[in-house]
């Protein structure tokens, strides 16, 4: 099935006087959630969709702990996870500490086979 886009306006400030171009933007097609993927997984394995379920919960948790371990993730065929901070600057590599953090991000990306896959979409203008 082919990713269904529409053509979206975005305005140019930057320009006088600002000029409008127009981008394409892929349209959702619904969801799909934690039951949807262990069923599918299920049916695509010899295990049941409990057992599925259970195993994407679990990887789901180790990702998690080994991520906050200070561990990059790296899951063949789907891609890498990576802790990032964010925080405020300090006048000197002395000062700073953790209340400089403000938040950890998880920086994501994809395989080279994910990429591949992504490059054999088809595309569908709507309107």
């Amino acid at each position: 099935m082919a990713v269904q886009f529409k053509m979206i306006p975005k305005k140019n400030n930057l320009t006088s006087p600002p000029e409008v171009k127009y981008y394409p933007c892929a349209v959702s097609q619904g969801e799909v959630n934690l039951d949807d993927l262990a069923r599918i997984v299920a049916s695509r394995t010899t295990m049941s969709r409990p057992d599925c379920f259970g195993v994407i919960m679990a990887l789901s948790d180790v990702i998690g702990e080994s991520l906050a371990n200070g561990n990059i993730v790296r899951v063949d065929n789907l891609g890498t996870f990576q802790l990032n901070l964010t925080g405020t600057p300090a006048d000197s590599d002395a000062v700073i500490g953790k209340s400089n953090i403000k938040e950890a991000k998880i920086n994501y990306r994809p395989s080279k086979e994910l990429k591949n896959r992504m490059k054999k979409i088809t595309y569908k203008r709507i309107r």
